[in-house]
């Protein structure tokens, strides 16, 4: 058992130490001695990008799926072992990474630990429970289809990475969730959550020792701190990962338009990564932004516009989002379209690059407040990065974001091909002039 102190802190707050646990369960923990809660995250290394074709949807089906039971606790007790003593639990699946978590009164964490512990490593995957979530599951995606601003991020991944899997959603479809039973579903749990794929974080009033030993103790427990040598299946993008292009249109009878444009971003780790996020701020991410301010404060074309960037292992998105009358959309997509050659043309404003650092530094720390933002930080950041950056540390990064690195940025992204995703009430209407 090895233990690191990733960050010191200042006088005895934001301390950050890790603890790796025999078998290679990570404990990773960030002290907060000014407040009276606790958030605990199990994280495990698994999405629904690492699914092959018969796994699809996978990942997600077992979130549901380990609430429903475990030898010692069954579905009510699960819930209600948390929400008796006030706190939370739940969990969500994501492309890269699944996450288990609750948020207790500190003098609660041993329950908080041992609910989650129990749920991460001994789910029974009863086959009537299995039964009884497909059903949920595929209310959920019904539901989620009803939803054209959701659907239309999807449809947007799907033309930019084609059939791969950070290219289908992380729902799965109703023919693959049909498709998967209780055994390729169990077979897939027992293969993945395993300890060197884990990592437990917990930020609060809390001691990293007193946390480590609670998760030892549970695994222990459940005798699965010692689990069989596993890692993460390779991540390959498929062909969207280089310069895929193209348009999907969903024809819809919607009172208004959806639709996405945009092209491959950064990947996670890329040192850019700065400042493509204070050209995206600047660009659409907020209502000071230039994207907002043309096409809804002086056209009055949409309520909602903006731009967005989502990073991966090996590759990322960078999007326009607009929703608008169906009557519209050909002005907004010239305006995306200006818009975004200005930028490559002329690059920001001194003005603007003040404002898209200060947006980026307040969403930081104001996002950091509470205890559930701190675990998830710390959390993601053991699992997906290769150093646990400081708040003052990514400040500083953004802070020196200079005007000649968003120029650069810009040139890069910006002349990709585009991906355009539509919907709404077109038939066959052609936009293919709209990436030309």
């Amino acid at each position: 058992m090895t233990t690191t102190t990733l960050h010191p802190g200042r006088d005895g707050a934001g301390v950050v130490k890790r603890t790796t646990l025999p078998g290679g369960l990570r404990v990773v923990t960030e002290t907060m001695p000014t407040v009276r809660s606790v958030a605990v995250g199990m994280w495990v290394g698994i999405g629904s990008r690492d699914e092959d074709p018969e796994h699809t949807g996978a990942t997600h089906f077992l979130e549901h799926l380990l609430f429903k039971g475990t030898p010692t606790r069954d579905a009510m007790e699960i819930s209600a072992s948390i929400e008796g003593i006030g706190g939370e639990i739940n969990a969500f699946t994501a492309k890269e990474y699944t996450c288990y978590y609750a948020r207790v009164l500190d003098e609660d964490l041993p329950i908080a630990v041992d609910v989650l512990a129990d749920v991460v490593t001994s789910s029974l995957i009863d086959r009537e429970d299995v039964e009884s979530e497909r059903g949920v599951i595929l209310e959920e995606i019904a539901m989620h289809d009803d939803d054209p601003s959701d659907v239309v991020h999807e449809q947007f991944a799907v033309a930019l990475y084609g059939d791969s899997p950070i290219g289908r959603p992380i729902l799965g479809t109703a023919d693959s969730i049909n498709a998967l039973g209780r055994d390729r579903i169990a077979e897939y749990y027992g293969r993945y959550y395993q300890p060197p794929l884990t990592v437990v974080s917990v930020a609060g009033n809390i001691r990293h020792e007193d946390v480590v030993e609670l998760v030892a103790r549970a695994y222990e427990r459940a005798g699965a701190l010692q689990g069989p040598a596993t890692s993460a299946p390779p991540r390959t993008s498929g062909p969207g990962a280089e310069t895929r292009s193209g348009v999907r249109v969903l024809d819809r009878p919607t009172e208004q338009a959806n639709l996405v444009l945009g092209t491959t971003g950064m990947a996670r780790t890329d040192e850019r990564r700065f400042a493509l996020g204070v050209l995206n701020a600047a660009l659409g991410g907020g209502m000071s932004s230039r994207l907002f301010q043309e096409i809804r404060e002086k056209r009055g074309l949409a309520y909602s516009a903006y731009s967005y960037t989502s990073a991966y292992a090996d590759t990322g998105q960078f999007g326009i989002y607009v929703g608008c009358l169906p009557s519209k959309i050909d002005d907004v997509l010239k305006i995306c379209r200006d818009e975004v050659a200005r930028v490559v043309a002329e690059g920001l404003t001194e003005e603007e690059i003040v404002r898209g650092k200060g947006q980026m530094r307040g969403g930081l720390v104001l996002g950091l407040e509470d205890t559930g933002s701190r675990m998830s930080r710390i959390g993601k950041n053991e699992l997906v990065y290769d150093e646990l950056l400081s708040v003052d540390e990514v400040l500083a990064r953004i802070e020196a974001v200079t005007a000649e690195e968003i120029s650069a940025v810009a040139g890069d992204v910006f002349n990709r091909p585009l991906t355009l995703a539509v919907i709404g009430p077109y038939g066959d209407k052609d936009f293919s002039h709209a990436i030309a």
